[in-house]
């Protein structure tokens, strides 16, 4: 079973390049972010042609967030339950797994979300960043206490350290990068999640986001900032992780390329 991440900035204008890489990877699920779009303009119609249950939480313009199934899933949050917010960044649901000659199988919990930007900071965006995940950090702590297989996919707006910019000294005060933001997600992980790519290597130069500026792309001055959240239940089962990078050299890309990993 393959969990991907994709922020695909803006469905509308990713939708071939979404759907090409669906059939070529066939990953089981799929977090997506950044839709930018209002639920009734999501092209369900074409990623429902590949075998997916779509469950989306749009936004005009802005946010907005999906998760694709082969499975079916059952939506229990469209925002994180306890915290008001106008912007559209996490949804939550819970796919049925086949089990074995025709036996139901067991739940798979999937978050997926999209963590504020948080600059300029200091100011009133940090500050949301902050209790976003403060947020997501006490609601995370329920979840675990459902000892299911549990995965927070998504675009965390969060370099975990320096092995995961090309140029760390560049993003030393940047909201990506700050002492605090770093601190925030320790927080989370500490819980009991383990970040699904830094259970496979400990390498640095590994990116999922090149910003279209300044030929980032060309530099492979990235950042790693697209993360999957694995439970205990859900780690045991990893086998390995990936991220297709290659998606970053097509025409008129995400700034973004899905990230995954197997689960048995």
């Amino acid at each position: 079973m393959i969990i991907a991440t994709f922020n695909v900035n803006s469905i509308r204008q990713r939708i071939e390049h979404l759907t090409r890489w669906l059939a070529a990877r066939a990953p089981d699920i799929v977090c997506l972010q950044e839709l930018k779009c209002q639920d009734e303009a999501f092209p369900r119609a074409e990623i429902e042609a590949l075998g997916y249950n779509v469950a989306t939480h749009g936004q005009k313009t802005f946010n907005g967030v999906a998760i694709l199934s082969k499975f079916p899933i059952e939506v229990e949050h469209r925002g994180i339950p306890g915290f008001e917010d106008e912007q559209a960044r996490y949804i939550e649901a819970v796919a049925s797994l086949p089990g074995k000659d025709g036996a139901p199988g067991e739940a798979l919990r999937v978050c997926g979300v999209y963590f504020p930007n948080g600059n300029p900071a200091p100011g009133p965006k940090y500050d949301y960043k902050l209790a976003f995940m403060a947020a997501l950090t006490e609601h995370a702590r329920g979840l675990l206490a459902l000892e299911e297989k549990l995965v927070i996919a998504g675009d965390y707006n969060i370099i975990p350290d320096s092995r995961d910019a090309k140029f760390p000294e560049l993003w030393a005060a940047d909201a990506l990068a700050l002492p605090e933001s770093r601190a925030a997600l320790k927080r989370l992980e500490n819980l009991g999640f383990t970040d699904a790519f830094r259970a496979t290597t400990d390498a640095g130069g590994h990116y999922s986001f090149w910003d279209y500026q300044a030929g980032a792309w060309q530099r492979n001055n990235g950042i790693r900032i697209d993360h999957l959240l694995l439970s205990p239940r859900a780690v045991e089962t990893l086998v390995e992780v990936g991220i297709d990078k290659e998606m970053r050299a097509e025409e008129k890309p995400s700034d973004h390329v899905p990230v995954w990993c197997r689960l048995t």
